[in-house]
């Protein structure tokens, strides 16, 4: 984990804005609203990957059968402005990558996006279109203290703990470890599947929890392959792999394609990279250059939004969210008994 100390002052400005920030939420000087019907906003405190995607996703499967869920993102470096509401035209580019994402794999639920999530609660609340939401999941909002959530998850890096870390540009941290107390659950994830009993107590500990604060544990899950284009291929230990990604830490993923193959290529860009005429050259390059009689193109689900028309026999792998410590039951009856306790009240929408 690097931690950059030279920049140490320039850290200590930043802390004074945020600290300042947040205590003008906390006095009331800068509004906060509050909606009538359950807003659960996934979020972290560092800057890049803690899984919220994929933790999205999980909430979007436990609640879609029973509730309207809606899925509202700012929709980070899409080329739309203003509110959007994800249709059969919709693009990556409209959208952003991962809300993309979610609205190809979850086409039963309304997708949005708007940089101000206030009045995108208001638009899935009032419009004609999404009158019907009953359940708004939110996307990174943690820092957005303009919408008060009725229930805050906070996700953990277990690779990158916020105890550990310091606040930018020295470290990772949007926020101070102490901003910890707005969560009602925080998740560690990406965790080792074999992590041992005594982890957990450590980092219990150095967590240093409220009494009413949940803490659960998981860990990534990876699929089957599916194919972006027309052929579906398997992936065995005589596959040479050239693997694409733009996100954030593609260590998880890279370790887990060396456990299948020992051919692995990979060509790693930048959280969210927008993806040129230049860069597909030079994919298409190293591609032609793997000369194997059994090859795999592969990516992200997330890259895949952005990559499946100029790489039409790519293959996704998969990835969902696996809680540790036999969590899973108690997580999904504690969201469940939130939502259920906090019924929509549509006729008292702003």
């Amino acid at each position: 984990m690097k931690v950059r100390r030279y920049l140490a002052p320039l850290s200590w400005l930043y802390g004074c804005v945020v600290g300042l920030r947040n205590k003008l939420f906390d006095w009331g000087v800068l509004p906060s609203e509050s909606f009538a019907l359950p807003v659960i906003s996934v979020g972290n405190l560092t800057v890049g990957g803690t899984g919220k995607t994929p933790f999205t996703e999980h909430l979007i499967r436990l609640l879609r059968d029973d509730h309207h869920v809606a899925f509202l993102s700012r929709g980070y470096k899409r080329r739309t402005r203003g509110y959007h509401l994800a249709d059969t035209q919709s693009t990556a580019r409209d959208i952003g990558d991962e809300p993309f994402q979610v609205w190809q794999k979850y086409p039963d639920i309304y997708v949005a996006v708007d940089a101000n999530r206030r009045r995108g609660i208001r638009r899935l609340c009032g419009d004609a279109s999404t009158a019907d939401t009953d359940v708004i999941l939110l996307d990174d909002a943690f820092q957005h203290r303009y919408v008060t959530p009725g229930l805050n998850i906070l996700l953990m890096d277990y690779h990158r703990l916020p105890y550990d870390d310091a606040l930018l540009p020295c470290g990772l941290l949007r926020e101070p470890l102490s901003s910890k107390r707005r969560a009602d659950v925080v998740v560690v994830t990406k965790c080792p599947p074999s992590i041992r009993p005594i982890d957990f107590r450590i980092i219990q500990g150095r967590l240093a929890l409220r009494p009413w604060q949940r803490l659960f544990f998981s860990t990534i899950r990876y699929g089957a392959l599916c194919p972006s284009g027309r052929k579906l291929s398997t992936l065995t230990p005589d596959t040479a792999v050239l693997l694409v990604t733009g996100i954030a830490n593609p260590t998880h993923l890279v370790d887990e394609l060396q456990r299948r193959t020992s051919h692995v290529t990979t060509l790693a860009y930048s959280d969210h990279h927008a993806f040129t005429a230049s860069d597909l050259q030079h994919i298409r390059q190293e591609w032609d250059a793997v000369q194997a009689p059994d090859r795999l193109l592969i990516t992200t689900e997330k890259d895949a939004a952005r990559l499946a028309d100029a790489l039409p026999d790519m293959q996704v792998l998969p990835i969902e969210v696996a809680f540790l410590k036999d969590q899973e039951k108690t997580f999904n009856h504690y969201i469940k008994n939130h939502v259920r306790k906090n019924p929509s009240h549509r006729n008292v929408h702003p």
